[in-house]
C-alpha cells in the first residue's frame, strides 16, 4: 500500500466570508488554529488544490512541525462541455482552452508544492470528480492519463486521482494502469440510503471497485453525512447531528477493522458551498462547525481515533 493505514480527514479552511471562488483564503493564523485541533486525533488531511490556502497550510505544518501529513490536490477546470451536468456546464471554446492553460498551470504548481514539501507531502492527486457523468469540470480520460504521466516524470510521491466510485468500473480503466493507488468517494446519503443500508451500501461501492482491481490498491478519499438539508439533493429527515455521527462512527470502525484508509468529509463547514440557503447541505458536512466548536460526531469519533 502507498500509503499506510491511518485517522485520515478532509481539510478546506475557508470561513464565513472566504471562498476559492474569490480567492479569499483563510490566513496563516486561521490555518493554524484549524490543525492544532485537528492535529492531536488525525493521522493524514486532504488538501483539493494546490492554491495559496493549501500553500499556507503545508507552511504551518512545517513551522509548528505538526504531525500531520498531507494528500495533496490539483484542482481542474472543466476541457469538455457536459450537457449531463444538472446546473450547467456549456462551455466557449476560448473558455475551454482557457481552462486547459488553467490545469497545465495548476499541475506545475502541485509539482513545485509536492517537491518543496516533500517531507509532508505523502501522495498527490491528479484532480477531483473531474469524470463523473455530473460534473461541471469534465476532462477526458486521455488528458488524466497525460497529467498523470507528467506527474511521475516530476514528483516522487505516489499519485491518484479523486472520483466517484462509478467512474472507476469501466471509463477509468486507462488511468488505473498510470496512478499508483485508486481513490474513490462514496455517498449514500446523496443516493437515498438511511442509515440503515447506508454503511452496507458503502462497502458494496468499495468491494466493486477494489474487487475489479485486485492489483491496485484502493481507498476511499470522500465519504460522510450531511448535518441540515434544505431537501436539495437530500431528504431534510435524512440530515442530522445524529446520523452524521451514527454513520462516521460505523465508517471508521469498519475502516479500522480492514484496514482501509478512509478520508472522512470534512473538518468543518463551509459556507461559501452550494446555493444560499442556510441549509443548503453542500454547507453542513463538518465534523465541527465553521465556528470551530465541536458537532456530536467528534466525540464519538475520538473514541474510535485513539
Amino acid at each position: 500500500m502507498p500509503l499506510p493505514y491511518g485517522k485520515a480527514i478532509c481539510y478546506s479552511g475557508y470561513r464565513n466570508g472566504q471562498s476559492p471562488v474569490t480567492s479569499d483564503y483563510p490566513s496563516y493564523e486561521q490555518i493554524r488554529e484549524d490543525l492544532l485541533i485537528l492535529e492531536s486525533d488525525w493521522d493524514y488531511i486532504r488538501l483539493y488544490d494546490s492554491s495559496v490556502h493549501a500553500e499556507r497550510v503545508l507552511k504551518v505544518i512545517e513551522d509548528e512541525k505538526l504531525s500531520l501529513k498531507v494528500l495533496l490536490g490539483n484542482d481542474l477546470a472543466a476541457e469538455l462541455s457536459n450537457s449531463n451536468c444538472p446546473w450547467g456546464a456549456d462551455y466557449s471554446v476560448m473558455q475551454l482552452a482557457e481552462n486547459k492553460a488553467y490545469n497545465v498551470r495548476g499541475l506545475l504548481r502541485t509539482v513545485e508544492l509536492s517537491n518543496r514539501y516533500s517531507d509532508i507531502v505523502v501522495a498527490v492527486s491528479i484532480g477531483n470528480e473531474a469524470s463523473v457523468d455530473w460534473t461541471d469540470h469534465l476532462v477526458s480520460v486521455e488528458s488524466l492519463v497525460a497529467y498523470a504521466l507528467i506527474l511521475k516524470e516530476k514528483i516522487s510521491q505516489p499519485i491518484t486521482f479523486c472520483e466517484n466510485y462509478v467512474p472507476w468500473w469501466n471509463k477509468l480503466a486507462p488511468l488505473v494502469e498510470v496512478i499508483d493507488f485508486v481513490s474513490i468517494h462514496t455517498y449514500p446519503v446523496w443516493e437515498y440510503h438511511g442509515l440503515e443500508s447506508a454503511m452496507s451500501y458503502t462497502i458494496s461501492n468499495y468491494t466493486s471497485v477494489a474487487s475489479k482491481y485486485p492489483d491496485k490498491p484502493v481507498i476511499i478519499t470522500e465519504a460522510g453525512w450531511a448535518t441540515k438539508s434544505n431537501g436539495r439533493g437530500i431528504e431534510v429527515h435524512n440530515a442530522s447531528e445524529e446520523l452524521q455521527c451514527e454513520y462516521l462512527k460505523q465508517l471508521v470502525d469498519w475502516a479500522e477493522n480492514e484496514q482501509v484508509l478512509t478520508f472522512v468529509f470534512e473538518a468543518f463547514d463551509e459556507f461559501w458551498k452550494g446555493s444560499e440557503h442556510s441549509d443548503e447541505p453542500e454547507k453542513h458536512w463538518g465534523i465541527y462547525y465553521e465556528s470551530r466548536t465541536a458537532k456530536p460526531a467528534v466525540k464519538a469519533l475520538l473514541s474510535t481515533n485513539r
